[in-house]
């Protein structure tokens, strides 16, 4: 019984990692070794890339230091404006992010008093691409680290109050630690996410020029294959480091069977 259904679930799901799979594969099937070793030859693809990792890096970095406190805030506090402010963390990610680069354009822009205090702004600048990529991305890390930080027993945070241990101590030495690998899997999505905006970080600073600026760039100008090896290259790249990444953060075996 039941053995149609799960057939079912079975081949739609395998259509949508199917939709998923598909036009990654096809893009490096069709992309030679001679191109892609040409594309890594270039000082202007590896400079590139090297943008736009430690910009999304750097991101993923601030993000944590402002995210991570309002996570806990959200996930162990009842307030009056929660449910605001929860709708607010999602504000990103349903907004087009060329309108979101439009709108830090009049924070961080050269007439902004940002940009009148620095002299200049962070417009045209790794700080601007890292400050664009935060924007679009931080919810991931905001709502991964709630869901860790819901996920810890409020008994133990009591236990080590009742213990002497002051509110601070419990966040750094308890819950931090029970959530670390759900804030580690939120900057990972964050880092990601970073790594393939576009929309926001065109408007903020197309010069330097982060790889999916590039690969706009040389598709617009020349064409789809010129475009094609920078695009496989960055993926490629991309996919290791977070597959690297969720190894380290995945649960080990003794945990699971612990939980």
């Amino acid at each position: 019984m039941g053995g149609g259904f799960h057939l079912s679930v079975f081949l739609l799901g395998s259509l949508a990692v199917l939709f998923i799979l598909a036009p990654l594969v096809g893009m490096m099937l069709k992309t030679s070794f001679g191109e892609l070793s040409a594309a890594a030859a270039e000082d202007e693809v590896i400079t590139s890339i090297k943008v736009t990792l430690l910009a999304a890096l750097a991101a993923a970095l601030a993000g944590a230091v402002v995210g991570i406190p309002l996570a806990y805030l959200l996930a162990r506090k009842r307030f009056p404006g929660r449910s605001i402010c929860l709708a607010i963390v999602d504000l990103p990610i349903i907004i087009p992010h060329s309108a979101a680069g439009i709108a830090l354009l009049s924070i961080i822009g050269r007439h902004s008093f940002i940009g009148r205090l620095t002299g200049g702004g962070l417009v045209g600048t790794t700080a601007g691409i890292a400050t664009a990529m935060a924007l679009v991305s931080i919810p991931f890390l905001i709502n991964s680290a709630r869901d860790a930080f819901a996920a810890v027993p409020v008994r133990i945070e009591r236990v080590a109050r009742t213990l002497g241990a002051s509110p601070a101590r419990v966040f750094f030495t308890v819950s931090l630690p029970l959530a670390w690998r759900g804030i580690v899997s939120g900057m990972i999505l964050m880092w990601a996410r970073g790594i393939s905006e576009f929309g926001a970080v065109v408007i903020i600073a197309y010069h330097p020029m982060t790889t999916p600026v590039m690969v706009y760039q040389r598709f617009t100008d020349f064409g789809l294959s010129y475009a094609r090896s920078v695009a496989v290259l960055l993926i490629i790249i991309c996919v290791t480091i977070f597959v690297i990444l969720r190894l380290i953060s995945r649960p080990k075996r003794t945990e699971d069977r612990r939980a």
